[in-house]
């Protein structure tokens, strides 16, 4: 066994020398960075029992005078000075000494020193002195200056019979391997040696062993020695440790973590990445990035926090050197990842006895300097198109930092049992934010300051966009909407402050409205900003909330299929709708009509159109038609007259949520009362105007009348609803004794607001639950459903689900036109375009919906289509009719020979009942 298997239970020793000129030389110090320290493990078990029985009188024996009784030494964490060798033999007090937190550049420094020594005659012997900690003794030994250190042990061994493994040689705080030479250890004359011994009771061997073995082959590849496959060896070492270490209690794992620091392995492999020596360098890199990989994806995530630290350690290192480095932005990376995985607060600790947590102080550099950073970036992305700006691992990184930075924060009010205080030019005085607080509300100020610059800098390249030319948008814009969201976070944290961000961003409307149509993408969080309607348009508001819905998916295997028959089309659709699962509608749907060959997206369109028209129709007694609207619809009271309405209204809403998902206009639209029920929002007298214009003039005059009037019982009214419902008249007290509590000028609001209540609020109240359910069902996030109707203002809504209200333009439908076979300037081309011109308004759409499917189109017109439409030319005779393939945009039609020709097969494609199923697919 060697003694690489069993841990050093020391961090500096300081070693009193006779030879005043002893070279310094490298160690791998215990406590490289600052302020940062690690444990050792105990040590109870003194030695004695390997000394020589110093009363034997045995002659053979008399060269044991020089011998001594060993202890093993436990070192405190931070100890400056851990053993003064004293003349008189006992153990003397602690002094500082030259050992005390070495930097890491001059231990690298002084290690090359070491590597390259003068050569030296393989005959120069040695003298120097092997003491023990615990009596003070001290034998002389001789050494050939080549010796190994192994050599020494068996020496040792064989005067004292202390075995090899239990043995530990220490010289200036270092322990000295095995395979060292006296000249590798730049041991000189009358150098002074140390002897401790290891404790048997020392936990987890095997774990030292692994990292034991794992430095030394470093040290030996950093010295230029040839190891065949080291890279291999020791990232197997780096896999195995973190196994062994993972693979028990929390306790004992961080232990092992703790063993990693102990034997300065951090710090051996950046030695490694910095040495000028060929290979030495991309070798540390692949090492370093292998084990920033295991933290990072094979550690579970209960454990990122204990893991935290060991990447702190290597991002301290190698920060010193330079922070520009890959490989410390790929290491301060796999930090922020840790602590965002599980945010380690202030004060926190874990597992007391073994270890303090990361400090939220010593995370402040890494937010300052990722602040400069996305500074630095904001400022290039506004000035250059080519600039890519503020990088997403950046932010992220930045993110990451500063959540334990907000969690100190509030942990700290909470413990003063403080509120937020007001905010001061000057900065935060407050002294229950603490450090920290005063730190990130500066960053704050200095990104808030940028992003304002940068964002009227956006808004002043807007300004052609608005004169109609085409901008082209900067790639360093896309991370501007996270960098917000980040600065909109930290202004929770201060009084003041979310007021403050909110005012700034009003003027910056048009930029914010760019970014969020441009950049926002599905799966990113935009609960931030959804509830601030004032600095959006209705665009950038059906973008965020067209984003909740799933992307369909174009894997067929996944779509939900359905074969429906024409003729049975609603009730079949219920089924298939209904009975499908919940994953199956997200991926999307796949569409076929019974006896029919078209198939694909054109068919789904027309299905919509189909069955939403057929969900609508006041003959199913589900929606009933607002009097002076007809588009608008709201559920019907007395559906109840059908035992499955409540499941119909449930496969509405799945319909609904499914025709905004695959982005089809259906011509329908709600009512403001049924959309305001939807967002779980209160209806006024003013929402119903639409919905009941009866109702609404009747309240308006109660209302309106003159007190005495209303007090004299002139109307006759108590709080009682009349209505009739399936031919039978109904009374319903609006409150307990309703039926005698006359309605006079004092309580008519009250009157009037229990009456919009109870018409339009508890009849439908289980229509609306369960048309929500099946719209909810299909959005990415069931908690997303309130959400995506209070982002939205009604005539957004009207928008989606409608289209466009404006008649459809003749010139923008040729500018979105092309042609395949035919000319844009053939007769045939001319004479197309003069009839469709020459169509009515119901003409144009049935045509459209001939051709593509698409009776109504988007807000933005033709423009707002998924494709260009097409004209082909086909080889049919001249006495067939035109065809369409409605996937693709396709309108085919052979080379009529005259104009009245070509206009009598339109007119027949044009007819209602024609233009539905006659393309092919």
């Amino acid at each position: 066994m060697s003694i690489a298997e069993f841990p050093t239970n020391v961090d500096h020793v300081h070693i009193n020398s006779s030879s005043p000129n002893a070279a310094d030389h490298y160690q791998l110090n215990r406590n490289h960075s600052q302020g940062h320290r690690h444990p050792c493990v105990s040590s109870k078990r003194k030695l004695d029992e390997y000394a020589p029985n110093f009363d034997d009188d045995d002659e053979d024996e008399d060269e044991d005078v020089h011998l001594f009784n060993l202890v093993s030494v436990r070192m405190k964490r931070g100890e400056t000075c851990v053993i003064d060798c004293s003349s008189d033999g006992r153990l003397g007090e602690g002094t500082s000494t030259d050992c005390e937190q070495r930097d890491f550049d001059a231990l690298s420094t002084s290690l090359a020193a070491e590597t390259s020594p003068e050569p030296t005659p393989s005959s120069y012997e040695l003298q120097f002195f092997v003491r023990t900690i615990s009596a003070g003794n001290t034998m002389v030994m001789l050494a050939n200056i080549n010796d190994t250190v192994m050599s020494l042990h068996e020496r040792i061994q064989a005067i004292t019979r202390i075995p090899i493994f239990e043995q530990r040689l220490i010289y200036r705080g270092r322990q000295l391997r095995h395979e060292q030479t006296l000249l590798d250890c730049s041991i000189q004359n009358n150098a002074e040696l140390q002897l401790v011994g290891r404790m048997r009771s020392t936990e987890h061997p095997k774990a030292w062993q692994i990292v034991d073995d794992m430095v030394s082959l470093i040290l030996r590849l950093y010295r230029g020695e040839t190891v065949f496959s080291a890279l291999e060896i020791i990232t197997t070492s780096m896999t195995d440790f973190l196994s062994l270490a993972t693979a028990t209690d929390l306790d004992q794992t961080i232990k092992q973590l703790q063993i990693f620091l102990s034997l300065s392995a951090p710090a051996a492999l950046v030695m490694l990445y910095l040495s000028p020596m060929k290979g030495n360098k991309e070798c540390a890199d692949n090492l370093i990035k292998h084990f920033m990989d295991l933290l990072r994806h094979s550690v579970s995530k209960q454990l990122h926090k204990c893991c935290a630290i060991i990447a702190l350690e290597f991002c301290n290192l190698l920060r010193r050197d330079n922070p520009e480095d890959s490989l410390y932005v790929l290491c301060r990376s796999t930090l922020g990842s840790l602590l965002e995985a599980d945010a380690i607060a202030c004060g926190m600790r874990c597992i007391e006895s073994v270890r303090e947590p990361i400090k939220t102080l010593e995370l402040i550099p890494f937010v300052d300097e990722l602040a400069n950073k996305l500074s630095i970036d904001l400022s290039s992305s506004i000035r250059s198109p080519t600039s890519a700006g503020p990088s997403a691992t950046d932010i992220r990184d930045f993110t990451a930092f500063s959540l334990p930075l907000h969690k100190a924060i509030e942990g700290q009010l909470s413990f003063h049992c403080s509120k937020r205080v007001p905010l001061y030019r000057g900065g935060y005085r407050d002294p229950s934010y603490g450090e920290e607080g005063e730190f990130l509300y500066n960053i704050y100020l200095g990104l808030l300051k940028k992003m304002d610059m940068c964002l009227q800098e956006m808004q002043n390249f807007l300004v052609d966009k608005e004169k109609g030319d085409h901008v082209i948008p900067y790639p360093g814009w896309s991370q501007y909407l996270a960098i917000l969201e980040k600065l909109n976070s930290t202004s929770h944290l201060f009084q003041g402050l979310e007021e403050e961000f909110w005012t700034i961003m009003k003027p910056r409307k048009s930029s914010i409205c760019e970014l969020i149509v441009r950049f926002a993408k599905r799966g990113d969080d935009y609960s931030w900003i959804l509830c601030h309607k004032d600095v959006m348009n209705s665009e950038s508001r059906r973008h965020l909330s067209m984003l909740m819905f799933p992307e369909p998916t174009e894997d067929y295997e996944e779509l939900q299929e359905m074969l429906i028959d024409r003729s049975q089309l609603l009730e079949e659709s219920f089924e298939y709708i209904s009975n499908a699962s919940v994953e199956a509608l997200r991926h999307g749907l796949f569409m076929e009509f019974k006896n029919e060959e078209a198939t694909g997206p054109g068919v789904l369109r027309e299905w919509f159109f189909l069955v939403s028209k057929a969900i609508f129709n006041p003959q199913n007694a589900l929606f009933v038609a607002c009097p002076n609207d007809r588009r608008r619809f709201f559920p019907n009271p007395a559906s109840k007259v059908d035992p499955m309405h409540l499941n119909y209204f449930k496969f509405s809403g799945r319909v609904i949520a499914l025709a905004l998902m695959h982005k089809v206009q259906i011509g329908i639209v709600f009512d403001r009362v049924f959309f305001l029920q939807l967002a779980g929002m209160c209806i006024s007298l003013e929402d119903i105007r639409d919905a009941d214009p009866y109702l609404y003039n009747s309240c308006k005059q109660i209302l309106d009348m003159d007190a005495n009037i209303v007090d004299s019982d002139a109307l006759g009214l108590t709080f009682t609803y009349d209505f009739e419902e399936l031919g039978t008249r109904n009374v319903l007290d609006l409150c307990p004794g309703g039926k005698d509590m006359v309605v006079n000028s004092k309580n008519r609001g009250e009157y009037v607001k229990l009456l919009i209540e109870n018409r339009f609020m508890k009849s439908v109240s289980e229509q609306i639950s369960h048309f929500a359910s099946g719209f909810t069902d299909i959005l990415s996030d069931k908690i997303l459903h309130e959400c995506f109707f209070k982002n939205l203002e009604p005539e957004d809504l009207d928008w989606m689900l409608y289209g466009s209200e404006s008649a459809i333009s003749v010139e923008d439908w040729k500018v979105h036109t092309e042609y395949n076979g035919y000319k844009e300037n053939d007769l045939q081309i001319s004479w197309f375009w003069k009839i469709v011109s020459g169509m009515t308004l119901e003409q144009r759409k049935n045509l459209l919906f001939f051709w593509t499917s698409v009776k109504y189109l988007p807000v933005q017109g033709f423009k707002g289509l998924a494709s260009k439409l097409y004209i082909y030319k086909s080889s049919s005779p001249c006495d067939h009719l035109p065809s369409s393939h409605t996937c693709f945009f396709r309108l085919c039609f052979p080379p009529y020979p005259t104009k009245s020709i070509m206009k009598s097969r339109l007119q027949i494609i044009t007819q209602e009942h024609v233009g539905c199923s006659f393309g092919t697919w």
